[in-house]
């Protein structure tokens, strides 16, 4: 994880690796901050989430996380400072607490 990151060689924040694979493997250009994502693309029921959707994060009225979906109730992210990007479950214990919105471009 890299504050502002958004290469492989620099390192990832969430909005950088989001923008890195969009960009690579869908030639889409996303918005680089969290905070521009929760309003890009289209709104996503749960019920109708797929692989390659966003995951935003929500705590006490703010969007301050996102990932990449992948199936299986799992999604990517760059997590935080320190750590390295990783797969979680959105059913883990933590992950669970959160409020969580989902986009598609």
């Amino acid at each position: 994880y890299r504050f502002g990151g958004n290469t492989p060689e620099s390192g990832f924040d969430c909005s950088g690796l989001i923008g890195h694979v969009y960009q690579t493997r869908a030639a889409v250009i996303t918005p680089r901050t969290v905070s521009r994502l929760q309003n890009w693309g289209q709104s996503v029921p749960v019920n109708e989430v797929r692989s390659g959707d966003l995951v935003i994060f929500t705590q006490r009225g703010v969007v301050n996380h996102a990932g990449i979906y992948v199936g299986e109730n799992r999604f990517v992210h760059a997590p935080s400072t320190g750590g390295t990007v990783r797969l979680d479950s959105l059913n883990s214990k933590y992950w669970a607490q959160q409020k969580v919105a989902y986009r598609r471009p």
